[in-house]
């Protein structure tokens, strides 16, 4: 079995080594093994939850929390059901998240549009008057559709 070092592993991860000593100090790598010399190395088995690991962090995840799911790891069979509904709870999140950064995105690109269709046209002023008109045209449809109901 392939053992790699905290650089190979950095490196395939593409994380500072000092992302995976962190891990290591706030108890989340228990499965990592130890060479005589004190040099970490880490086997495919290890590199996948790393990867597991910093796939929660970027949801936003607590460390304590991740270090309740290495445990819950550690228990086997016995945790199944804790660690499937912890990983519902994170789908949750990243969902919101996807949400707000896609909302977010149309803001961005609405107002590339506009500050293209203003230095096209030279002024803001009419991009201004053509945004307000289409506003108060929504707004005066969306009055209407709700006339109807």
């Amino acid at each position: 079995m392939k053992k790699y070092t905290i650089k190979d592993a950095a490196k395939i991860m593409n994380v500072p080594t000092s992302t995976i000593r962190f891990y290591d100090k706030e108890g989340l790598l228990p499965f990592m093994e130890r060479m005589e010399s004190g040099y970490r190395v880490f086997s495919e088995e290890d590199l996948a939850m790393l990867r597991t690991i910093d796939c929660l962090k970027k949801t936003g995840m607590p460390i304590k929390e991740i270090r309740q799911f290495i445990d819950w790891v550690q228990q086997g069979d016995a945790s199944l059901t804790q660690r499937y509904e912890m990983f519902l709870e994170r789908k949750k999140v990243v969902e919101s998240q996807m949400a707000e950064l896609q909302s977010t995105l149309e803001i961005v690109n609405f107002k590339c549009w506009y500050y293209k269709a203003a230095i096209e046209a030279g002024s803001e002023k009419p991009i201004e008057e053509y945004v307000k008109k289409e506003m108060l045209a929504r707004e005066e449809a969306s009055q209407n559709n709700n006339m109807k109901i």
